[in-house]
């Protein structure tokens, strides 16, 4: 007998034993939910206050140097002493200054009588256009270094360019110091600035204010309180915040100002408290922050998000508005509500009508409002 055809013969019999045991086999069970794990989404805070750590700083601060070095002579005031502006603070000896102005005059005057004369000589043609040229040169270069050593000897002392109080002093008297280096550091107190840092929801609130009117910041209601003066608060102005994040905090820096107070002495590098009512940054239309995973794309590539009816257990599309993101979240600002549970695993392996279980309550999270 051919090979083939025994082993296809002893084949034969086994057809109806694999098919009788196909028949025997019950069929798999199909799971008729999908486990999802899903987040709600809350009302964003619209009210409340927010209390903040603050550091004082002074309106306007300089640290005052010369422009020239040389040996300090005269030292008139100490720290804490409030000044005047244009008063001397301080004042190099300058006797060597004083020198070299000498030395320029004589030289300046000097090419200014050549340069005069040569004036009446070019007219009569008694010199030539080339020893004219050279004579009136001399004279402006002699008067240049006058005026620069001029300058210099006024550099010799040192004024204060606005009223204030000198928050410290760097050198003593006679001491020989060199351009540049700091004398004083003097700050304008009767202004003082309030700095505090805030998270991104709320300075995401306050340019909301400011994009629709630009003096919508200074409106809102901002107060201090210090622990010296117990039982009362200061109101404050806005004056600026910054855009930029702090690379170590993630926080943004937020300037206010007050007065300097009649019964007390705020001094830069005090604390306080600022307080804010959260009442005021509320906006029209608020965005909700939610994971990335929980927005796709439908077949157009517009975005949408999958929601659990509580009802029947089963999801259905929603379209919506999608704004920033920031790392693994993004904005929604438009086609959720509070109260909607959005599927944020699995999210492409959903189709409508889909029946959904949701994993455990302690594997659920809450969408955090974009504020």
């Amino acid at each position: 007998m051919n090979p083939k055809t025994a082993i296809f013969v002893f084949a034969l019999p086994l057809v109806p034993l694999l098919t009788g045991c196909e028949k025997e086999t019950p069929p798999a069970a199909v799971d008729s939910s999908r486990p999802v794990k899903t987040l709600v989404v809350q009302l964003p805070e619209s009210g409340g206050v927010r209390s903040f750590p603050a550091r004082i700083d002074a309106n306007r601060k300089v640290d005052l140097a010369f422009r020239v070095p040389g040996t300090v002579q005269e030292l008139r005031v100490r720290e804490a002493e409030r000044v005047k502006e244009d008063d001397v603070i301080a004042e190099l000896d300058p006797k060597d200054y004083q020198i070299v102005v000498n030395d320029r005059q004589a030289s300046f005057d000097n090419a200014q009588n050549n340069f005069q004369r040569a004036k009446k000589l070019i007219d009569k043609g008694h010199i030539s256009q080339m020893d004219y040229d050279r004579l009136e040169a001399e004279f402006k270069n002699t008067r240049a270094a006058l005026e620069a050593a001029r300058q210099d000897l006024e550099y010799t002392v040192l004024r204060a360019p606005f009223a204030g109080v000198v928050a410290r002093r760097y050198i003593q008297r006679f001491q020989e110091v060199q351009a540049k280096e700091p004398i004083i550091a003097l700050h304008d107190v009767e202004k003082i600035e309030v700095k505090f840092d805030v998270p991104e929801m709320i300075i995401r609130r306050l340019r909301a204010h400011t994009d629709r009117d630009r003096r919508a910041a200074e409106d809102i209601k901002v107060y201090a309180s210090f622990e010296n003066i117990p039982d009362k608060h200061f109101s404050l102005q806005f004056k600026e915040a910054a855009t930029k994040a702090d690379p170590k905090t993630q926080t943004f820096e937020v300037t206010y100002t007050m007065g300097q107070l009649t019964n007390a002495t705020i001094l830069p590098g005090m604390t306080a408290t600022v307080t804010v009512d959260m009442a005021q940054l509320a906006v029209e239309g608020p965005a909700f922050t939610v994971p990335v995973s929980a927005v796709v794309g439908d077949y157009k590539l517009d975005p949408r998000v999958w929601v659990v009816d509580s009802q029947t257990m089963t999801v259905e599309p929603r379209p919506v508005e999608v704004g920033r993101m920031q790392g693994d979240e993004i904005e929604v600002s438009e086609g959720i509500e509070a109260g909607d549970r959005l599927v944020i695993a699995g999210v492409p392996f959903l189709v409508e009508g889909m029946k959904v279980t949701l994993l455990p309550d302690l594997e659920q999270a809450e969408a955090r409002p974009g504020e």
